[in-house]
């Protein structure tokens, strides 16, 4: 059994450097993570105790690295998340005093200067059992009391009502209470991100039924980034617990929300019954053109199909899914994918820039590439040729079509 735990890990989350700087926080945050490593590891064979110190230690120093850090990629913030998800595990093998524990929760919620986490209750109820739970509860109702009646009360944004609202939803998961989670979860029920919340937390009790109602009232309802998200918990839920729904409902989202992703749901629940769903599917997509193209050539691989609508629809469909067309079009008629990416390479120059420039440059090369097998290469290195000479000026440009290798 290891002694030095501490002295192994606690160096790896502790820092006296500038975190300021983006790759030195994500170096170090990495490092944070071998920390949270070596503690999950020493879970169930180190002295409980023991890891639990450390691992609220390392937690601690945690909040306080992570508030003077350039933590724009998330690492360190990822590795916070990690030491919040193993504490309640290793208190629950120290078996904390109940009353040590609710008053560190409490403190760590609600009077930290970092206020960028919060801790779940469900997941300390092992080791709370009822009747820290009810401590917990009484400690949140003083807090909802000093909060009622100030200025705070009236700002929906500040942190301790943050704090509060999200200890009500955990705790009405924890109760199993039907009413306080859609009561908490789903508010006033207007937003399909709370409705998916509400799903979500009637997976968390095993209330299947429910889930799948209120994923599909999520999966309807705007904003549609949203309601995609609910998507596909919903078929998620029918394919496990209700297959025979599951084309019809991919048939209701599709219909809502006509994109490629939707379409592909589909396809896919189809089956053998889709030819008699094509026509239907590809029409309704025919009013988002950019979606009918990405649809008919990611999914269907009809790159036929996706060339013409994209034709009749040139200026909705996009530089990025027009390269990828010319491509897949390329294959079989090189000649036809040409002239699509010496467009877009002539686009591309309307902007100035070496990214521009360097964009431009590989979709020249591509170009040629097509040019050679249609027998057209001579033609493709004039246009090359006269890009030069049109944009003579641009130094830059020059030197990004001499890495490339395109003609002079």
């Amino acid at each position: 059994m290891r002694s030095d735990l501490a002295d192994e890990v606690l160096p790896l989350i502790r820092s006296s450097g500038d975190l300021h700087r983006y790759r030195a926080a994500n170096e170090h945050g990495s490092q944070m993570h071998e920390a949270v490593d070596i503690l999950e590891e020493a879970v169930g064979v180190e002295d409980a105790s023991v890891v639990h110190d450390v691992c609220q230690r390392a937690l601690m120093s945690s909040l306080r690295i992570i508030m003077r850090a350039d933590d724009s990629a998330g690492i360190i913030g990822d590795a916070c998340q990690r030491l919040i998800a193993l504490h309640p595990v290793t208190a629950t093998a120290a078996k904390v005093p109940v009353a040590r524990l609710v008053a560190w929760m409490i403190k760590f919620q609600f009077d930290e200067e970092c206020d960028f986490f919060t801790l779940d209750p469900v997941a300390y109820a092992p080791v709370l059992r009822e009747a820290g739970i009810a401590r917990y509860r009484a400690e949140l109702a003083r807090r909802q009391s000093d909060l009622a009646g100030c200025a705070q009360a009236r700002d929906g944004y500040s942190h301790e009502r943050f704090v509060l609202e999200h200890n009500a939803r955990r705790l009405a998961v924890l109760d199993r209470d039907v009413e306080a989670i859609i009561a908490t979860h789903a508010r006033d029920g207007s937003v399909s991100a709370w409705a998916l919340k509400t799903a979500e937390a009637f997976v968390e009790i095993a209330d299947v039924e429910r889930a799948i109602d209120w994923a599909r009232r999520a999966a309807l309802m705007p904003p549609e980034h949203q309601a995609l998200r609910a998507g596909r918990l919903w078929r998620d839920l029918l394919a496990e617990h209700r297959p025979g729904e599951v084309l019809p409902s991919s048939l209701e989202l599709f219909e809502r929300w006509p994109n490629q992703s939707t379409a592909a749901q589909v396809h896919a629940a189809a089956g053998d019954r889709w030819p008699g769903l094509q026509q239907q599917v590809v029409g309704r997509l025919k009013g988002r053109p950019w979606e009918a193209v990405a649809f008919l050539l990611r999914q269907l691989a009809d790159v036929d199909s996706a060339w013409q609508v994209a034709h009749e629809h040139a200026d909705l469909v996009g530089a990025g899914l027009w390269g990828e067309l010319a491509e897949a079009r390329g294959l079989s008629h090189p000649d036809e994918a040409m002239p699509v990416l010496v467009r877009l390479a002539d686009d591309e120059l309307r902007e100035t820039g070496a990214r521009h420039y360097r964009v431009a440059a590989n979709l020249l090369v591509r170009a040629r590439r097509f040019a050679v097998a249609a027998g057209q290469g001579d033609d493709l290195d004039a246009v090359v040729r006269e890009m030069r000479e049109v944009h003579r000026r641009r130094p830059r440009l020059q030197q990004e079509f001499d890495a490339a290798g395109l003609a002079r």
